[in-house]
């Protein structure tokens, strides 16, 4: 029998781009391209609609981005504000990236966030009386057991009946807002004052992050001065443990890898003996304890510290956590880089209006790109239009005198092009299985 030859090819320079596009297309590359075509249509945007000359509607593109940098991020009391509002859309990003990863699409974040806010309001406002250091975990630990409890509803219709996600969550939004405005209007209703309640008691606040500092660490160091002016509070640290306990729970669990098998092949996860509707209802569950601590911890650290009716309704921080998600590819430290990027967006935006005299709609129509860029995907959309990719070989032909065809062996490099090993992690659930490369035998 003879001895098959191999042929070896080496990697033409069309092949190499062609894996440098996929090395482009992985968790961070699609995040700063759909970041950097927002900034690009935003500033066409602002050069189309400002008057003057060219050189002036240049001018005016570089001072509104300066603008909306300073406002930002440009000095500390700036990111103490943006950081204000990233604390929020960390964990209600957290909450729609959790389902996200079981194959689901949490909606309903906002009326987790404000079911979450109401319980904490409610044992606030009722245990007056209580120390601080009873009242405060009281209030965290309830505020994510309802939040839980609120999404686990969703979880359970979908196990149980298939009811999809968005419609219950969409619907459930709508009844906590309503039952807020109702709480707020009623029952705890301030004296002499409309459509709120009263302010939460001093030991039911989170201290601001510099007022912490000087009652601490400033004891013994320098103390900041005017710490009024920082708003952040101390539940930024909380955020970031959380997002400790989400790549914890999503990398190094084997419940984090059923919701990935899961979001990924649902036939597949019950062939595996996975428990496919008792983890989709834990994983809205875990959801919604997320979007809950959103709400309690904003409503104890930030002023007036007191429950305002219609303003869930008006609020757009659980919405924002789809941005936030989808930016950030479900990773913690995706999340944490998008709700940064969001929080300084939403932040900067009167900053430019202000100064720059550019309308603040404007962040929108850039939160508004960034989504629509994540969705259509433009890296794949290259890579399939086959631009960069080299020539298919040729059929190889089998030798029908008897003798065994040569085989082809490519370059690994250009085999890992070819099968798309980066694209690991496009599935909902995180992870997706590479493509067979496909192959002729004799």
């Amino acid at each position: 029998m003879a001895v098959p030859t191999v042929q070896r090819r080496t990697a033409t320079p069309a092949s190499k781009l062609s894996l440098l596009l996929q090395q482009l297309n992985s968790s961070l590359g699609r995040p700063v391209i759909a970041v950097v075509l927002a900034l690009l249509v935003g500033g066409i945007i602002i050069m189309v609609t400002t008057a003057g000359s060219i050189l002036d509607r240049i001018s005016a593109t570089l001072a509104a981005y300066q603008y909306l940098f300073l406002g930002s991020f440009g000095n500390m009391q700036s990111i103490s504000y943006t950081l204000v509002v990233a604390t929020a859309l960390i964990f209600t990003g957290l909450a729609v990236s959790t389902a996200y990863r079981a194959g689901l699409f949490n909606i309903g974040a906002a009326g987790q966030l404000t079911v979450g806010a109401i319980t904490a309001g409610t044992i606030g406002l009722r245990f007056t009386e209580w120390p601080g250091w009873l009242l405060i975990p009281t209030m965290i630990i309830a505020s994510a057991l309802a939040g839980a409890l609120y999404g686990g509803i969703v979880g359970f219709l979908k196990a149980w009946r298939g009811a999809h996600e968005v419609v219950t969550c969409i619907m459930l939004n709508w009844i906590a807002f309503y039952v807020a405005d109702a709480l707020v209007d009623g029952p705890f209703k301030a004296p002499n004052l409309s459509q709120q309640t009263l302010p939460l008691p001093p030991q039911a606040t989170l201290p601001s992050v510099s007022n912490f500092y000087n009652q601490t660490l400033g004891t013994f160091l320098p103390q900041i001065p005017t710490p009024t002016v920082y708003t952040v509070d101390v539940s930024i640290f909380l955020a970031l443990l959380a997002l400790v306990i989400y790549w914890f729970i999503t990398a190094r669990t084997t419940f984090g890898y059923e919701l990935r098998v899961i979001g990924q092949n649902v036939r597949a996860a019950r062939y595996a003996g996975i428990p496919v509707k008792l983890n989709i209802i834990y994983a809205m569950a875990l959801a919604g304890a997320f979007a809950g601590l959103a709400g309690s911890l904003r409503l104890m650290g930030q002023a007036p510290n007191q429950l305002i009716a219609t303003s869930f309704a008006l609020d757009s921080t659980g919405f924002d956590a789809i941005g936030v998600a989808l930016l950030g590819r479900t990773t913690a430290p995706g999340v944490l880089i998008s709700a940064l990027l969001f929080g300084g967006l939403t932040q900067a935006g009167p900053n430019m209006q202000l100064f720059a005299h550019i309308p603040a709609d404007l962040i929108y129509i850039m939160q508004a790109l960034v989504l629509f860029s994540i969705t259509i995907e433009f890296m794949p959309l290259i890579q399939r239009s086959g631009w960069f990719s080299r020539s298919r070989k040729e059929p190889l032909v089998p030798n029908i005198i008897g003798k065994t065809a040569p085989e082809t062996i490519d370059d690994p490099a250009i085999s890992i092009a070819e099968i798309g090993i980066n694209g690991l992690n496009d599935g909902p659930g995180g992870d997706k299985p590479a493509a067979t490369p496909s192959r002729q035998e004799e």
